[in-house]
């Protein structure tokens, strides 16, 4: 399956923040931010140029469409991705990377199509919160898991039954071979297009956009335990006042947020656990 790279022309943040806005609830992910331009993906069967031009021309926002095909995805990575740290918390790195001193973990990740590497601020500042969560023996739901990289560290962090949940065939792919690279034995992989589950968690991550959060919180709501700590990101600071006064009608105490180039990751704590 090949995919569709656009390339927006937005020469400020405003325009940035709208475009990806815009195309995030349109199907689009892996955004990337440049001085001048966005960077998104989508697969080349969901692709409408109709639809691009119906969301930005309102914006004046311009763009070019070009096609990734699979199989040039890991020599397009290899020439471009760097390794990330995450203070001295986590080094990410691919596997034709030097090992990552001076941190407390190591992730080894070769991304594909995939999102979730690292770079993009919402999978930074997520593992940032991650930091401050204590995982020891704990259960964990990653929805919309991607590259499998918040799966993969909550389980170096203690966690002994980890659900990572994509709807992406190319993620649940790739998040197999991260799992494996890494030597994970806790991680189960799960295709399928929403958080519904019939187990509770301890832990529920979810990193993925606004409208799929706002469409599943009933189903991350009946995940949760009594007490459970819920990590939301994929999100723009424009986004935090409608997530916590939708969050708050299922009672979630809303504890912290973590920002990072106009992106969030909220914390919350449950008080009254799914049913």
């Amino acid at each position: 399956m090949n995919y569709i790279k656009l390339e927006i022309s937005a020469a400020n943040e405003a325009l940035q923040n709208i475009a990806v806005a815009l195309l995030s609830e349109n199907g689009y992910d892996g955004f990337e931010t440049t001085e001048n331009f966005v960077y998104t993906y989508i697969d080349e069967d969901n692709y409408s140029e109709h639809l691009v031009k119906k969301v930005l021309q309102p914006f004046q926002l311009t763009f070019t469409a070009s096609v990734i095909e699979q199989q040039n995805w890991n020599e397009v990575w290899e020439s471009n991705f760097e390794p990330v740290i995450v203070d001295d918390f986590v080094g990410v790195r691919a596997n034709f990377h030097a090992p990552i001193q001076q941190v407390q973990h190591e992730i080894i990740i070769t991304p594909k199509m995939s999102f979730g590497t690292g770079h993009h601020a919402t999978t930074f500042t997520v593992m940032q919160l991650m930091q401050e969560i204590d995982f020891k023996n704990k259960s964990v739901i990653d929805f919309g898991t991607g590259t499998g990289i918040l799966a993969i560290l909550a389980e170096k962090l203690g966690a002994t039954e980890i659900l990572a949940i994509d709807n992406d065939a190319w993620c649940i792919e790739n998040s197999i071979e991260n799992i494996q690279t890494n030597f994970c034995k806790n991680i189960q992989i799960k295709k399928a297009d929403t958080a519904s589950t019939e187990k509770k968690y301890d832990i529920v991550i979810a990193n993925i956009n606004k409208n799929i959060i706002l469409d599943n919180l009933v189903f991350l709501h009946k995940a949760c335990k009594e007490n459970s700590t819920i990590i939301l990101s994929g999100l723009l600071t424009s986004d935090e006042k409608e997530i916590i006064e939708k969050t708050s009608k299922f009672q979630w105490q809303h504890i912290t947020t973590k920002e990072k180039n106009n992106w969030i990751a909220l914390k919350f704590i449950v008080k009254t656990y799914g049913v």
